[in-house]
């Protein structure tokens, strides 16, 4: 027959199971991803020695200043994130716990998935052309757009892109550059009639503008509560919905006249 164990007996029984269950969580793989501030690059140059924009059939224009579009860096869809990652990451200001299927589209292998940012960030570009060229009036029959941006997946530098071919082909519309001389970052997807839809990561992606010089940083409006909550100082938020509505604000800014704010 067996005798009966003390409480502090059976607490310490219990307490091995316990502290090993733990100790399993703490590094058992979590669906989770963590990530931090990206590479920006400026749409109006080169990327890797390859102009981002190239244009044929309409003439361009030289153009200063920079309109970067800005980008997340997040561990792979195969990499093992544990709690102690978590929870070394959680209070970061400069790191973000996601869901891995906010990152990543679920179901797919890491060649898969790759496969898929390369097709949003495809679909992204053509439609940033189209947009383009329609707020310019211009055929898409007679004037080709190839937008060339390496090592980068997914639909987020829309805007920017379009932006890009805008102030290539015509600037502010009175012979000046869209962006006034100044370092404009910015992201948001945009669709063939020049709407911005909102995108992820939004408050690492102002830091990574603010950190490559940026003073002026392009918000889809949904998601200027994400923005300001870990904005960097000297970096201005300017939220858009559209398009059209991202033009008329660059111009407003080079005229000094009011902007819309977060």
């Amino acid at each position: 027959m067996l005798s009966r164990l003390t409480r502090l007996q059976a607490v310490a029984v219990c307490a091995v199971p316990v502290v090993a269950l733990f100790g399993a969580a703490v590094f058992a793989p979590l669906p989770f991803s963590v990530a931090q501030p990206g590479m920006t690059a400026n749409v109006l140059g080169d990327n890797k020695g390859t102009p981002v924009i190239t244009v044929a059939g309409a003439p361009t224009r030289t153009t200063s200043g920079q309109l970067r579009m800005t980008t997340i860096e997040a561990t792979g869809p195969d990499a093992r994130v544990s709690l102690g990652d978590v929870l070394g990451n959680w209070f970061r200001t400069d790191r973000a716990v996601m869901p891995r299927d906010s990152v990543y589209p679920s179901g797919g292998n890491v060649k898969e998935i790759e496969q898929h940012n390369t097709e949003q960030m495809q679909q992204s570009q053509d439609a940033a052309a189209r947009a383009a060229l329609k707020y310019l009036g211009l055929s898409p029959d007679k004037v080709k757009v190839t937008l060339k941006l390496a090592d980068v997946g997914g639909p987020s530098a829309g805007l920017l892109f379009s932006l890009g071919v805008i102030d290539k082909l015509d600037g502010n519309g009175s012979g000046g550059d869209l962006t006034g001389g100044r370092n404009i970052a910015g992201t948001g997807t945009i669709t063939a009639d020049g709407t911005v839809g909102a995108v992820g990561g939004v408050a690492l992606k102002t830091q990574a503008a603010r950190r490559d010089g940026a003073t002026v940083f392009l918000v889809p409006k949904d998601e200027c509560g994400e923005a300001k909550a870990e904005l960097p100082k000297g970096l201005r938020l300017v939220p858009v919905t559209t398009l059209k509505a991202a033009v008329s604000d660059l111009v407003a800014l080079e005229k000094g006249t009011q902007v819309p704010s977060c």
